[in-house]
């Protein structure tokens, strides 16, 4: 048996967890790496000499008990890949077992693909085929909110009565939980979109981060695999929209961080993408301006609470010194585009 040295993942008790659960299906050493990308849950590689699979698990440490909730990934990966419409990777089993890994955890299938990530890496592959993925990107977008949560059995999969009140109200305290300097734009902003919340259309799965880089693509630049199910829930879909706009906004305001994506040579504008999911949801998007605002300022206070983290001495590496000058410009262009 190989002991990759991979921290939160015993290969010995995966290993004796899947040949007691599947049996056969493995053939050989177990060997692991992490693979980097979403949001704070670990995922690893998991191989043997014949096969592929990916393993995701809880952060290391303690967590919330309502937090990193991997039934809830698992199932709605399961839910999307057995009605086929969306593609999300084929899952093999959810072990809720602690005494086996430390921590919940679920397998599914390795899917063959490329997560673009940033502009460097679209633009090595010319305008044309970037503009393929970015509209690709829209298109699984409103293949996801076509999806009826009932038909897939995720009818109780989210309260959406009232979702946008809660997420407004909910980021209000994550950022009162990063508070280390006074942001009036953040106060004003916060009054202002509790004040103007609109009203949503029909719930839908929401996958509350979906970005280019949590997709996996072919050669071909078709869709292979929706990732990082970790935010999901039912919700209203056009938060979806806007936070996908609002990450190329933030890339114009502050290079160098987050995902850049969208300043790639061929990367269509926001106009244009947007007026691509409308026609192919037939959503009403006459209202996204508030919704990009909101998305604006769940940046900031991701940016923000990064920044706190940083000046307690919290985080590990270079850059992030700059997080702190990257919260104004967003607080901004979200009260701006809420006068728009």
């Amino acid at each position: 048996m190989s002991q990759d040295d991979v921290p939160g993942l015993d290969l010995e008790s995966l290993r004796h967890h899947l040949d007691q659960q599947r049996p056969g299906l493995v053939s050989g050493d177990l060997h692991a790496e992490v693979i980097q990308g979403g949001r704070s849950n670990l995922t690893y590689l998991v191989s043997d000499a014949r096969s592929r699979w990916v393993v995701r698990r809880p952060p290391l440490g303690h967590v919330l008990p309502t937090a990193h909730d991997m039934s809830r990934e698992y199932r709605v990966i399961r839910a999307l890949h057995g009605d086929g419409r969306v593609p999300a990777p084929p899952p093999v089993l959810l072990c809720e077992d602690p005494e086996v890994l430390g921590a919940a955890f679920y397998v599914m299938e390795f899917v063959t693909g490329t997560p673009f990530r940033s502009a460097a890496e679209l633009e090595a592959i010319g305008p044309e085929r970037t503009r393929r993925l970015a509209e690709g990107t829209v298109d699984a977008l409103v293949e996801l909110h076509s999806v009826d949560p009932t038909e897939v059995g995720l009818a109780d999969f989210g309260r959406p009565e009232g979702y946008l009140a809660r997420q407004v109200a909910r980021w209000r305290k994550q950022l009162d939980a990063s508070h280390s300097r006074d942001l009036p734009d953040a106060t004003v902003l916060h009054e202002r979109l509790a004040v103007a919340v609109p009203a949503s259309p029909p719930a839908t799965i929401v996958h509350g981060d979906f970005r280019l880089d949590n997709l996996l693509v072919d050669t071909a630049d078709r869709v292979t695999a929706v990732l990082d199910w970790e935010m999901s829930t039912l919700g209203d879909p056009l938060t979806d929209l806007a936070l996908l706009v609002a990450y190329d906004e933030n890339a114009r305001l502050n290079p160098g961080i987050g995902t850049d994506v969208g300043l790639a040579p061929g990367y269509p504008s926001a106009d244009a993408l947007i007026a691509r999911y409308a026609a192919g949801s037939g959503r009403d998007v006459s209202a996204l301006g508030w919704y990009v605002a909101f998305a604006l300022y769940k940046l900031a206070v991701i940016v923000e609470g990064i920044h706190y983290r940083h000046i307690q001495g919290q985080t590990v590496g270079a850059g992030f010194d700059r997080f702190g000058g990257a919260v104004g410009p967003l607080l901004t262009r979200a009260l701006d585009t809420l006068k728009d």
